[in-house]
């Protein structure tokens, strides 16, 4: 099987010295099949909790008579969640395994989306939120990890694939939330609580997957034990992978929720603002499965992460100066722009050398990512409430794809955290 070969003969484990597991048989093909059903599944729940809230972030605000800069709280919530829980993953991996830690976290999403809605007030609906969002978060974290582990040959494939499948669950909840609060009577509190049956399904197959212990994620082998540990903090790709993907979250959970809102108020209707929303969304389906394999071809990913900042910054200049008449090409853009998360992702993989040093790259570089996120959203909730339109908001969208852009060059560069710590 090319997995158990690469495992074996892989140049990444020749540096470190033969693996002692290297003589044992790979995981059955039902198993890999089982994780692999398992990774598209959780994906699908990475961000319907999110963009389900975008596309009736207004009737929400009038159901919980939100002001302006309390919506961009809520729409900060996201970030300031996946960085104080996505930390616990690695931990919680080594000590229950990653197969429980997934399970668990899709139980939580589902928990919180069903009754988000309905808890009553604010701050219900913020605790409820955060309980959805401490389960995507652990499970943010492990996604690479576990690619890295089931499939160490076919990183940059399997990384497309879940992140094709997160795109599309994204795309799908901002496309057909409207719709469906439509049908369930108009409720946006049905609506909104529908997605709990999505994360509900997706816990079966981690349930086979709860007690499978074995080299689970950060858990140490004998010639790791004897390593150092890494000093993440001491790796300037450490530290520009985090800033990277700090910065794309940040423009990747402005369009989430705002995005909606900048169409409606440029006299959008509420349903094709939210298919508009779908469009930049499912531009990932495809894009998360080709640019993980061309990322993974690459020695340096630099190029790539230019491309897609400078089609964010001209999707910017266009919803700055015609919103609503080039929607749809702006809609695109974005949503081609957005596409920094799976490239993020395959960077993750590819700058360590070990499942280890992974597991410690993703924590540190999503913690601390989503960290630099937390005021992007809120910002832009400020600034439209005080200035009355969308100019200053979009304006410092624009600008954040200027850093972006150098921490991607950064990050991309062909070193590894091993060889920097």
């Amino acid at each position: 099987m090319p997995d158990d070969e690469t495992r074996t003969l892989s140049p990444h484990s020749a540096r470190l010295g033969p693996l002692p597991d290297a003589a044992a048989p790979g995981p059955a093909p039902w198993l890999l099949r089982l994780v692999m059903a398992g990774l598209v599944l959780a994906a699908l729940n990475l961000r319907p909790a999110i963009t389900s809230l975008g596309a009736l972030l207004e009737e929400v605000r009038d159901g919980l008579g939100m002001s302006g800069s309390v919506a961009g709280v809520l729409t900060s919530v996201p970030p300031l969640c996946f960085a104080l829980f996505g930390i616990m993953a690695p931990r919680l991996a080594r000590r229950f395994g990653a197969g429980a830690v997934v399970c668990a976290g899709m139980v939580a999403i589902a928990a919180g989306l069903a009754i988000r809605p309905f808890i009553g007030g604010t701050a219900g609906f913020l605790a409820a939120s955060a309980l959805a969002l401490m389960g995507i978060a652990v499970s943010n974290i492990l996604m690479p990890v576990i690619v890295k582990r089931w499939f160490p040959g076919r990183v940059g494939t399997m990384t497309g694939l879940y992140s094709m499948a997160l795109a599309l669950g994204t795309a799908l909840a901002a496309a057909v939330t409207v719709p469906m609060t439509d049908v369930l009577g108009g409720s946006w509190k049905a609506g909104l609580a529908i997605w709990g049956v999505l994360a509900a399904a997706a816990v079966l197959p981690w349930i086979a997957l709860v007690r499978d212990r074995g080299n689970a994620p950060g858990q140490p082998t004998a010639h790791q034990r004897k390593a150092p540990a890494l000093r993440i903090t001491r790796s300037r790709t450490g530290w520009a992978l985090a800033s990277f993907f700090g910065l794309q979250a940040t423009a990747a959970y402005i369009t989430m929720g705002w995005m909606p809102q900048i169409f409606r108020d440029a006299g959008v209707s509420a349903g094709t603002a939210g298919v508009l929303l779908a469009v930049t969304m499912a531009m990932g389906v495809p894009l998360a499965f080709v640019i993980p394999r061309v990322a993974s071809r690459m020695r340096n990913q630099g190029p790539i992460a230019v491309f897609l900042g400078t089609c964010g910054l001209i999707g910017y200049a266009g919803l700055y100066l015609a919103p609503a008449a080039g929607a749809w090409a702006w809609a695109l853009l974005l949503g081609i722009a957005n596409c920094a998360f799976p490239l993020a992702l395959t960077m993750i993989g590819m700058r360590s050398r070990t499942g280890a040093g992974v597991v410690r790259l993703s924590a540190f570089a999503q913690s601390t990512g989503y960290l630099i996120s937390i005021p992007g959203p809120l910002l832009v909730g400020v600034l439209y409430q005080h200035s009355g339109g969308w100019g200053l908001p979009i304006g410092l969208m624009a600008a954040l794809m200027l850093p972006q852009m150098v921490a991607g060059v950064l990050a991309g560069r062909d070193r590894t955290i091993e060889d920097e710590c």
